[in-house]
């Protein structure tokens, strides 16, 4: 069970760790605000990996059905709502690390609109989903499974955290991550999800928040007047 354990958390961190580089890079690199194809390369891949995971191979199950039937072997009473917090934690930690003097990179008031335009795209992107798609939970309590939740909200909240603070402190993006993986693996763990809603919810929740740091124009505030925007 250990291994189990032990290999959804380092895959979903693994995948994390890469796009926080990534984003690191970027981040050295200021140019003219837009939304470019390589913005889509990881929320694409934890995406097309989701869809992977739920195609039913032949003689044998998916990939989440495996999964799945091997949590509940191992661990079928398994429970914890650390997941129900966790997922707010970035956008928590964003504001007290500015509060306690570290610097992010927008002023306080577009950086709101901002978080709150990502949560709301990515909610319609979520609530749409699960109301087309109608995929029944692991644990059989509803059907709207398909994509994760609490895992897109917890990575909209990581991206939005290492779009604060990554480019002056290179570990946020890894804590932000970090917190955000954990939530998906909970979710997998809590048998509330199958491994396709948590990746698929990730690639939403980075997407959402790529596309609304892009394309805010920055009307209010300091950033209004004085500060050259970087894109994500």
């Amino acid at each position: 069970m250990r291994k189990y354990i032990c290999s959804v958390a380092l895959f979903a961190l693994l995948l994390c760790q890469a796009h926080a580089q990534k984003m690191e890079t970027a981040a050295q690199q200021p140019t003219e605000k837009r939304f470019t194809t390589k913005q889509m390369v990881v929320p694409s891949f934890f995406i097309a990996a989701g869809v992977a995971a739920s195609v039913k191979l032949p003689h044998t199950a998916s990939f989440d059905k495996r999964m799945c039937n091997q949590r509940n072997k191992d661990i079928p009473h398994f429970k914890t709502d650390a997941d129900d917090y966790l997922q707010f934690s970035p956008v928590a930690l964003t504001y007290a690390f500015d509060a306690m003097g570290m610097k992010c990179k927008t002023d306080l008031l577009n950086r709101t609109v901002i978080c709150l335009k990502s949560h709301l795209l990515m909610t319609a992107i979520v609530t749409s989903a699960k109301l087309i798609i109608n995929t029944e939970r692991p644990d059989r309590t509803g059907n709207n499974s398909f994509p994760s939740g609490h895992t897109a909200q917890a990575f909209t909240a990581a991206t939005f955290m290492s779009e604060e603070l990554g480019q002056r402190y290179k570990w946020a993006p890894y804590v932000a991550y970090t917190l955000a993986a954990s939530v998906g693996t909970c979710r997998v763990l809590n048998n509330k999800h199958y491994i396709s809603d948590v990746l698929v919810g990730a690639g939403v929740g980075i997407l959402a928040t790529k596309l609304v740091y892009s394309t805010h124009k920055y009307k209010w505030g300091s950033h209004a007047k004085k500060l050259k925007v970087i894109p994500s």
